[in-house]
C-alpha cells in the first residue's frame, strides 16, 4: 500500500519518459499526419496533451489526495460501497400548470419507478407575487406550477405522504415562505418536522450572479437563508436547508473551473454568514448540499466532481474546523445541462443527456435529473419524461458503472484532469477572497463579469465552427416540424386565479391581519422569521403578501454591479 508523501505512480528509473516517446514515436507520427486541431482543450480551455502517463502525476499523494471511498478527503466517493449499497436517488424535475395537474404529473413518474419528488415553481412564485398580480399575467403556470397559498400546497402533494416522500423544491428568494407552506401541509396531515425530508434550494447569491430572481437586497436575504439553517437544525432535522447551486451559473456560459470557485465562494459566506449568526458549524454543516451541472466533457465533469468533494472536505476541515466528518462531505445532485439542449434534431439530446447522466454517475452524484429531448421546445411530455427516466434506469441496472467505487479513479488523465481543476478554482477563490469575499465580488460585479466574458468566448466558438454543435453548425439536415409538445391549458391558469379569490373570501381576514402585523415586527428585529412566516401560512395569508411585508421593511433589490 502507498505511504504518505509518496507518489501514487512511480516508474522504475530505468523505464522510458515522456519526452522521449514525444520526439521518437509521436513526432514521426505528425510529421506524417497532423492532427485534427493545433491544440486540444477541454471546455473550460483547458489543454490537454496527447498522452498521461505516471509523470503528470509525481505530486500526487494517494491517501492525502485520493484515499477511498467514505473517507477524507471523499474523493472517491461519500459513501464506502456507493452504487453497490444504494442508488442515486432518481428524481425528474416536474410542475407546470396548476396544482392539480403537477399533482398528476408527480404520481405519473413515482408510478414510473421515480424515487422522489423535484419542484419547479413558476415565475410569479419565484419572484414573490401572487398569480393575479399584474405583473403574473401571462406566466402563471408556464415554468412550473403557481403556489400562492396552503391550499395550493395542498392540492400539489394531495395523496403524496409527507412522511415517506422526499421533495426538492427548486426556489430561492421566497424559499422559506415555501418551505413554511410545505411544513403546514405536512402538519396538516399529521407528520411530525422531525419526519419531513428533502431540499429547498435557498441559494440567493447565485440569483445575484446568473439567473436574477432575487426580490430583497443582500443581506437581508442572507439571514432569510441563515433563518431557515437554525429553523431546521431545531425543528426539521431531516430536511437540507440549501442546495449551494453551479448549475444556474454553468447554464449562464460558466467554465467548469468557475463553476467550482464561484459555487464554493457562495458556500463560505453561507456558512461565515451562520457563524456569525451564533450557530455552530457541526449543527448546520451536515444539512448543507450541492447543485451541479453535468455536461458534456465526460472525463472534465467527471474530474470536476471528485475535486469537488475534496475541495468541500478541506474548506470544511481545515478553514472552519468542523469535527464532524458529516460535515466535510459534499453531497450534490446533479442535473444535465440545459443549455446544450438543441431545437434543432432534438433526438440528439438523447445522446447528449445519456453523456452528461453517465459523467454523474461515474463522478458519484447522490440524486440525478435528466432533461427531456423536446426541452429546448417546450416543457416536456409524459413520453419524453419516461425517455428521461429510463435513461437513469438504463444506467443503473444494465452500464455496468455502478458496480465498483469510483471506477475512473487512478485514470492518469482523470487524476490529473482531478488536480488541475482544483488548482485552476482555488486560484479563482483566492481572488474573490483577496476582493473581501463572495458576497463583496458580487457587489462589484466579478463574477457576472467572469461569466459573461466565458460565454461569448463559448460563442464566437460556435459561430466561427471552431466548437462543434451536432445538428447546429455541422451535420444539418432539412427536418419536419416536431409534434406533440407539450401546451399549457390556458384554463389552469383561470382556476388557479378563482382558487386564490376564493382563500381571500373565506380566510378569517383578522387573523391575516395580525399575522402579517407579527411578521413585519419580527423583519425589523433580530428574531428567526421562520415561525413568522409559518404563523402567516396557517392563517392563509398569500405568498404575495408575506412578500410585501419585507419588501416594506427592506426594500427590493433592483439591478446589480455587472448584470
Amino acid at each position: 500500500m502507498p505511504q504518505r508523501g509518496k507518489a501514487l505512480y512511480t516508474a522504475p528509473v530505468s523505464s522510458r519518459n515522456k519526452q522521449e516517446w514525444e520526439e521518437k514515436t509521436l513526432k514521426p507520427a505528425l510529421e506524417r499526419a497532423p492532427e485534427r486541431e493545433p491544440s486540444f482543450e477541454s471546455n473550460s480551455g483547458l489543454p490537454i496533451a496527447p498522452l498521461y502517463t505516471p509523470e503528470d502525476l509525481a505530486d500526487l499523494d494517494y491517501l492525502r489526495d485520493v484515499g477511498f471511498s467514505g473517507e477524507y478527503p471523499y474523493t472517491r466517493g461519500v459513501q464506502p460501497n456507493m452504487y453497490r449499497g444504494r442508488l442515486w436517488t432518481m428524481r425528474q424535475y416536474a410542475g407546470y400548470a396548476s396544482p392539480e395537474e403537477s399533482n398528476r404529473r408527480f404520481r405519473y413518474l413515482l408510478e414510473q419507478g421515480q424515487m422522489g419528488l423535484s419542484v419547479a415553481f413558476d415565475l410569479p412564485t419565484q419572484m414573490g407575487y401572487d398569480s393575479d398580480h399584474p405583473l403574473a399575467q401571462g406566466e402563471v403556470g408556464k415554468v412550473g406550477v403557481p403556489i400562492c397559498t396552503l391550499a395550493d400546497m395542498e392540492l400539489l402533494m394531495e395523496g403524496l405522504p409527507l412522511d415517506r416522500v422526499t421533495t426538492s423544491m427548486t426556489i430561492n428568494a421566497t424559499a422559506s415562505m415555501l418551505l413554511a407552506i410545505y411544513l403546514a401541509v405536512a402538519k396538516k396531515q399529521g407528520v411530525p418536522f422531525a419526519k419531513v425530508g428533502g431540499t429547498v434550494q435557498n441559494d440567493i447569491l447565485k440569483e445575484y450572479i446568473a439567473r436574477g430572481t432575487y426580490i430583497f437586497p443582500p443581506r437581508p436575504s442572507l439571514r432569510l437563508v441563515t433563518d431557515v439553517f437554525q429553523f431546521c437544525c431545531q425543528h426539521v432535522p431531516q430536511w437540507n436547508t440549501i442546495s449551494i447551486s453551479g448549475y444556474h451559473m454553468r447554464e449562464a456560459g460558466a467554465t467548469a473551473v468557475q463553476e467550482l470557485a464561484f459555487t464554493f465562494a457562495n458556500a463560505i459566506a453561507y456558512v461565515q454568514a451562520a457563524v456569525d449568526a451564533g450557530l455552530k458549524v457541526d449543527d448546520f454543516a451536515p444539512r448543507l448540499s450541492f447543485f451541479f451541472v453535468a455536461h458534456n466533457n465526460l472525463f472534465e465533469e467527471v474530474a470536476k466532481f471528485r475535486a469537488a468533494r475534496r475541495m468541500w472536505a478541506r474548506i470544511m476541515r481545515e478553514r472552519f474546523r468542523a469535527k464532524n466528518p458529516r460535515s466535510w462531505m459534499l453531497r450534490f445532485h446533479t442535473q444535465t445541462a440545459g443549455v446544450t439542449l438543441t431545437a434543432q434534431q432534438p433526438d440528439n439530446n438523447v445522446v447528449r443527456t445519456t453523456v452528461q447522466a453517465l459523467a454523474a454517475v461515474l463522478g458519484g452524484t447522490q440524486s440525478l435529473h435528466v432533461n427531456s429531448r423536446d426541452e429546448a421546445l417546450a416543457l416536456p411530455t409524459e413520453e419524453s419524461v419516461q425517455l428521461s427516466l429510463r435513461t437513469q434506469q438504463v444506467l443503473a441496472h444494465e452500464s455496468g458503472v455502478t458496480e465498483t467505487v469510483d471506477p475512473l479513479a487512478g485514470s492518469y488523465y482523470v487524476e490529473s484532469l482531478t488536480g488541475t481543476l482544483e488548482r485552476e478554482a482555488n486560484a479563482y477563490m483566492e481572488k474573490i477572497e483577496d476582493m473581501g469575499g463572495a458576497l463583496a465580488a458580487l457587489e462589484q460585479g466579478f463574477q457576472m463579469r467572469e461569466i459573461h466574458e466565458a460565454a461569448y468566448r463559448h460563442q464566437r466558438e460556435v459561430e466561427s465552427g471552431k466548437r462543434v454543435i451536432v445538428g447546429v453548425n455541422r451535420y444539418r439536415a432539412e427536418e419536419p416540424p416536431v409534434r406533440g409538445i407539450l401546451k399549457v391549458d390556458p384554463e389552469a391558469a383561470r382556476r388557479q386565479l378563482e382558487r386564490l379569490k376564493r382563500v381571500r373570501r373565506e380566510r378569517n381576514g383578522q387573523s391575516v391581519v395580525r399575522a402579517l402585523r407579527r411578521l413585519g415586527e419580527v423583519a425589523r428585529s433580530q428574531e428567526n422569521t421562520m415561525p413568522a412566516i409559518l404563523e402567516c401560512v396557517e392563517a392563509c395569508a398569500t405568498l404575495g403578501e408575506i412578500c410585501d411585508v419585507f419588501r416594506g421593511v427592506w426594500g427590493e433589490q433592483r439591478e446589480f454591479a455587472g448584470l
